[in-house]
Formats: C-alpha cells, structure tokens, sequence
C-alpha cells in the first residue's frame, strides 16, 4: 500500500510523476477545480465581507469522494497542483476538503514534468501560500461582480444570453475603437520616386531622400515634377558613404503571451489552440523507452528567466553543434511582469534541448512537432551570440536632390542560424549588397520612377495582435487570453474575417451602453490599475477584501443608475422590402450570432433564411452600370460580385476599392496575402505595402 497521496490535475500527468516517484506514492487527478461558486446564483455576500459561497461543481462529487477514500488511507497528502495562482486556490480548496492543515509542508510545486525537477520538489515542500489563493479569489469575485450584476441588465434591456466582464469588455471596445478608427480614416496621398543607378561594379537602387541634404516629405505630382526637373544629366556624384558593423540580438525565451502571438504569426494557431497543444507538450508525450515526458515547462507565465541548469546544456549543445563562436558571451536581460510570484516561474522552453525536434518528429503530431520546434528553436537561439551585420548607407547627388541607398549583409549569422523573429523575417531574408562604392565618384542613373501611394488605415486586430495589445496595456494574464478571445466570438459580439476581428451590430450595441453606465469596466487603464492590485495582493501587500470593496461600493452606484436610466434596446425585425420566394410573405431583417440576416417573417412555418446583400460603395468594373456586393458562398466565406447578375458576371474573392490605379485606372482591390492586406492592380504590376 502506498503512503504518500499526491494529487494533480489531469490524469496524464498523474500517471507521468507516479512512474517518477515509486511504489510509496499513489498520484491521483482532481481534473481542475472540485469547487467553485454556483453558476444559479451570485455566490457572493457583498453585506458579509464579501465571503464567496462555494460548492462542489456539478459532477465533480464522485472524484471528491475517491479522493476523500485515498485520503484516509495515506499517511501523508501532498497537493500538487499547477505553479500559479489558480493551481495554487486547486490545492488550497482540496486542502479545506480533504482535512489538510495548509499551513504544514503539503504543498509541491514544478514547472517542468522531468524525473530530477519532480524529484527535488518533493524534497522541498511548503505550505500553501494563502496570498496567492487570495489573489485568485478576489479575481474570481471581482469578475462574478461584474458578470453577475451587469449581464441581467443586458438580458433585461438587449437581448437574452448576452454577457459582459472586465477583460472581455476591455477587448471588445478596442476592437469597435479600431473600427472606427477605419471608418473615419481619410487617406492622404505621397509620393517616392526610385532610381536605378549603374556602374561596372554592379547595379543597384536607390530613393529619393531630400534635397539640399534635408529630408523632404512628397506629397504630390507637382512637388514630385519639381524635383525631377532639378536634375541635370543622368550623372549622380557619390557624396557620402557611411560603413557600420550592426549587432542583433535574439529574442528573449517565450511568456505565454508571445508563444500566442508567433504561433498566430509563424504557424497560423489560433491562442486557444496553441495553448491546448502546449498543455499536450507540458504534461507528457510518449517518447519510445523513456516513456511519458513532459517536453516543456509550464505555459502560463509572464517570466523570460530560465535556470542556469537549461542555459548550460543549450551552450552545451550550441558549441557541439554550431561551435563555441555561437555561444553566447554575455547574460541575457530579462524581463517579467509586476507579479513576483508569476516571476518564480521560467520561461516556455524545453525540458532539454538535446531533444530536438528531429529526435522528437516519430512522437508528435504535426502540429505538436510545430508548436515543440518553435519553442525549441526560440529557446536554443536566446542562448546564441548576437548576430553581426555590416549595413552600408550611401548618399548621390545630382544638382542638390539627393537619393539614398542603403546595404546590409550579414557578417556573422549567431542565433539567426537557428531562429528569426516573425515581425523581422522580412527585413532579413535576403541581404542587399551594395557594389563598392567611394565618396567622389560619378555613378549613373538609368531610370528614374515616380509612384503615388495612399496612407492607409489602421489594421483590424488579428488574435496575435489583441493579445499584444492587451498585454501592452497591462490587461488579463496568461490564462485568460485564450478564454476572453473565444467568448467574444462565442456571444456573438465579433467574427472573425481573414483572421481578423470585426465587430458585429450586436458587438456595438453591448459595447455602447455597458461604456454609457460603466465606463471604469471598459477603460484600459482602470482595468490595468485593477490587475495591479491583484499583484499587490499575491505578494501580501494589500488585504483582498479592501480591493473588492474600493471596487464595489462605486460600481454598486453605477448598477442602480443602469437599471433605472437605461432604455431597452428593442432589436426589431426591420421589413426587408421583399417577399420570400418560399411562401410569399414579406422577409425580415433579424438579428442572429453573426450579425443581420433576412428571414421570412411567417417562421417557425417558414424557415427561409438569405445573406443580406451588402453594397460596398463601388461601381461594377466590368459593366460600369451596377454596384459591386458583398455577398456570401456555401461555405460562409465572403465574395464580391455585380448586383445586377445574372446581366453581369463580374466576381471577385478581391474586395475591389474606390479608388483607381494611379498607373492604368484599372480597378485596385485588397489582395490578402500571409503578411497581410496588400493593395494591389487587376491589371498592371501596382502594388502597394502589405498591412499587417
């Protein structure tokens, strides 16, 4: 019979440490939380110091019970739970059910599933830390608050099954903030002109930088002819030439935040898969003899520290297989977030670099094998020596106007051997050699080209760049961006086009009057001040029900004005000025999960439903006489098209923009490409900057 009891999350870590730890322990699963407060009520009395009244979720009784049995049987219990603040509320919860005293050493802690990091943490147990359960409670109330009190008003005033929350909201009116952003943008034309110059050396190019060695802006064709008349002959002299050595340092490891976002930018995951994927790779693949190992630390972190263990074997590892030149010399900054506790953690990296993704490719899943390769990859090169790149700018001139070219090659490739960072990838994908080139020298100009551009609007947000954004502003942590990202497309407030965020009519309505009553829950910087008192309370600085009562007692106030003052928002079936071709009765707009749509208003009889044909404010291309559509395929994916078809069969999956090509006047549509929204001509070679 064994001793020791320990308890975990999820049963395939459980089965991982029970190999790890012997015969004397029996590890068991709670599967997360076995108690939390009821989702039929509040859960909270606010005239009670806000005490949370806790139950035991729906379905969770029987694993409490074969807990409770194996409790009694084991001479010691030991919780071991995930390393944060919900693993650390887990273990003190089970501690209150099981009969744990708290305060005795029942507690373990590992950021890495590995036989010696398991080892060691069952040498140096602890008690529970009731600062970061206090933490993750006074979360867990402040968000039921929130939830709880402004949903109903929504319910009552809007529409049924409509929520609101602290982070969720946030998100939601940066994503409405953007599109009006959008809407109200006016592009504003400039122009570049580019040269061509040629000397036996080589060839090369260069733009247009100033004149009478200033920098001067193009904004238009006059101011563009000006300067092209100023020059005399084709002749341009060398004016200046400026050499310098460049060093590039890697990225640092992974937090939670950046795995999301560059699994989103390199390999194209959604947050809520990546983060699925990585708990795959945390707790265990089976690995041939080895069995079960866990091939990363913990994903949830906001740390970029790693152990001084890993950084040795990844030195280890990079000399063997690169060289000691590609080590690197120096220790490495890093940075973490204001939680300390969250700073105990590591970075995401793997448990051993000398499993590499080639040695791993037989274990994993396509997409495990992605996912592992990335974090591997951006681990290894965190440790390599900066790489070195010689960059060359060169300044010509010709009559006062003054071109610039500029060079770069890369001397010595360091980490970039290994890994590049997406939002960098294009810059150093190829090197751009200049010839040898003296200062006094004559070089020749063979063409010289004009090109008109348009400042364009801001980018909606892609999941990579909320995330971003959200962590910029200090808003949620690891855990919740995934949750907050799904529930805001799961109520129906966005929907995703090309992978990126837009608002829907019922995203605006929501929006709107939860930032009328209460607009401390939709303001970045109260949310973010609010997630800092968080901090202050997992580290003991501040009581947590002093947090929650400074909260509520304003909140409270804005609750009752809500309910007397706010107006319900009748979302009425509009007549859609066309009868169904079902039963003939008249089509109605509703209003559905994503947006409007038309449905025969003599439903449940008929259940005739059609997209809304939606006008984009073009003229059709091919027959000049009809507007261009916005209209939906089979598979929900949207296409433009000629409204007077079948007359006219102009189609496009390119939405076409009002403006002409300002080299053929042919018509410019948004081609969407892996960079982004590029503008580009049906006809000619004009193409403008990707919009990331």
């Amino acid at each position: 019979m064994a001793d020791y009891l320990v308890i975990v999350e999820s049963p395939a870590k459980a089965k991982t440490i029970e190999r790890y730890l012997g015969k004397k322990y029996k590890v068991r699963a709670s599967l997360g939380h076995l108690r939390d407060l009821p989702r039929s009520q509040m859960g909270v009395d606010v005239e009670n110091n806000y005490e949370p009244k806790y139950i035991t979720i729906r379905g969770k009784g029987p694993i409490l019970q074969d807990l409770k049995k194996e409790a009694k049987k084991a001479k010691k219990i030991f919780l071991a739970a995930d390393p944060d603040r919900e693993g650390e509320a887990i273990a003190w919860h089970l501690a209150h059910q099981l009969g744990v005293d708290d305060h005795s050493d029942c507690r373990v802690v590992f950021n890495e599933i590995t036989k010696d990091a398991i080892k060691e943490s069952f040498k140096n147990p602890r008690p529970i830390n009731t600062d970061l359960v206090d933490a993750q409670q006074a979360r867990r109330i402040l968000d039921r608050l929130v939830g709880y009190n402004i949903s109903p008003i929504l319910w009552k005033k809007v529409k049924k099954g409509l929520s609101a929350g602290r982070v969720q909201s946030v998100a939601l009116k940066l994503i409405i903030d953007r599109e009006e952003e959008i809407k109200s943008f006016v592009p504003e034309e400039y122009w570049s002109i580019g040269a061509d110059f040629s000397k036996k050396e080589g060839n090369f190019e260069a733009s247009f930088y100033g004149t009478a060695g200033k920098k001067v802006k193009l904004t238009d064709k006059t101011q563009v002819d000006e300067i092209l008349s100023n020059l005399d002959g084709d002749d341009f002299t060398v004016h200046q030439v400026v050499k310098k050595e460049r060093k590039r340092n890697p990225a640092v490891p992974f937090t939670t935040s950046s795995l999301q976002q560059e699994a989103a930018r390199k390999l194209n995951f959604r947050a809520k898969k990546t983060m699925m994927i990585a708990q795959q790779l945390y707790e265990g693949i089976t690995i041939g003899k080895e069995g079960i190992v866990g091939l990363i630390t913990y994903m949830r972190t906001d740390s970029t520290r790693t152990s001084e263990t890993a950084q040795a074997e990844a030195r280890s590892h990079i000399e063997t297989m690169y060289g000691e030149e590609f080590t690197r010399k120096t220790k490495a900054a890093s940075k973490s977030s204001a939680a300390k506790t969250q700073d105990a953690h590591e970075a995401v990296r793997p448990t051993s670099v000398l499993r590499t993704p080639e040695a791993m490719k037989a274990f994993l899943s396509k997409d495990q094998l992605k996912l592992y390769k990335l974090i591997w990859s951006r681990f290894l090169a965190s440790q390599m020596a900066p790489a070195i790149l010689d960059t060359v700018t060169v300044d010509l001139i010709n009559n006062d106007v003054q071109f610039r070219a500029t060079g770069s090659q890369v001397k010595f490739q360091g980490f970039m051997k290994v890994y590049i960072e997406s939002h960098d990838d294009k810059e150093e994908e190829k090197d751009n050699v200049l010839p040898p080139l003296t200062e006094g020298e004559t070089v020749k100009c063979s063409s010289v080209d004009p090109k008109q551009h348009f400042t364009q609007p801001p980018p909606r947000y892609s999941e990579a760049r909320l995330v971003k954004t959200l962590e910029e502003l200090g808003i949620g942590r690891p855990s919740t961006y995934a949750p907050t990202l799904d529930t805001i497309q799961k109520r129906g407030y966005v929907t995703l086009d090309a992978k990126r965020f837009v608002p829907t009519e019922l995203g605006g309505i929501v929006n709107a009057a939860v930032n009328q009553y209460f607009s401390d829950i939709t303001n970045a910087e109260f949310t973010a001040k609010m997630e800092q008192s968080l901090d202050h309370i997992e580290v003991g600085e501040v009581p947590w029900v002093t947090v929650i009562d400074e909260f509520y007692k304003d909140f409270e106030k804005h609750l009752k004005i809500a309910d007397e003052e706010m107006e319900k928002i009748e979302i009425k079936d509009e007549p859609a000025g066309e009868d169904c071709e079902k039963c003939g009765s008249p089509m109605v707009y509703k209003m559905g999960r994503y947006g409007k749509f038309m449905a025969c208003s003599n439903f449940p009889d008929c259940r005739n439903t059609k997209a809304i044909i939606k006008p984009i404010g073009v003229t059709c291309p091919l027959c000049k006489e009809g507007e261009v559509v916005e209209r939906k395929s089979k598979k929900n994916r949207i296409f433009y098209g000629c409204d007077r078809y079948p007359e006219c069969e102009y189609i496009s999956w390119d939405k076409p923009i009002t403006r002409p090509c300002p080299k053929c006047e042919s018509t410019l549509v948004e081609k969407r490409l892996k960079k982004g929204l590029q503008i580009q001509c049906t006809e000619c070679d004009y193409k403008e900057k990707p919009q990331e």
